[in-house]
């Protein structure tokens, strides 16, 4: 029996700066670096990770309610890969979906998407 799925379409990679959100609010300053894949009738997704305060990650990981604001102006919704988080970790594997470029060019950095990133709420980092 043939599976009938049609192939992934690697787009490339995109990496820097942002903030851990909740309903728009951000909530802790992250570090990312995320992989984009096409698949036809499904759109575009990302696997990679994030890089957190220890504290921070502790407090967010396994909630299902978070987004990802880059500093290239992308609001992906976060959903984190792993069942457990390691006792001293910093780093997360995540999904992420969202407001992917389509364009492999984007994935590439050489066409930024841009738009204003927010200063983390005081008291919530």
């Amino acid at each position: 029996m043939a599976f009938k799925t049609k192939p992934l379409r690697y787009l490339g990679g995109i990496s820097g700066n942002g903030f851990v959100q909740h309903n728009g609010e951000n909530i802790a300053a992250a570090k990312f670096d995320l992989d984009g894949y096409f698949r036809p009738n499904i759109g575009v997704t990302g696997c990679g990770e994030i890089q957190l305060s220890g504290d921070a990650l502790k407090s967010l990981f396994g909630r299902t309610d978070l987004q990802l604001l880059t500093d290239r102006g992308l609001v992906l919704a976060l959903r984190f890969s792993d069942p457990t988080l390691g006792e001293a970790s910093e780093v997360a594997a995540v999904d992420v979906t969202g407001e992917f470029p389509t364009a492999p060019e984007q994935w590439r950095g050489q066409e930024p998407v841009s738009a204003p990133v927010q200063e983390p709420v005081q008291g919530l980092e």
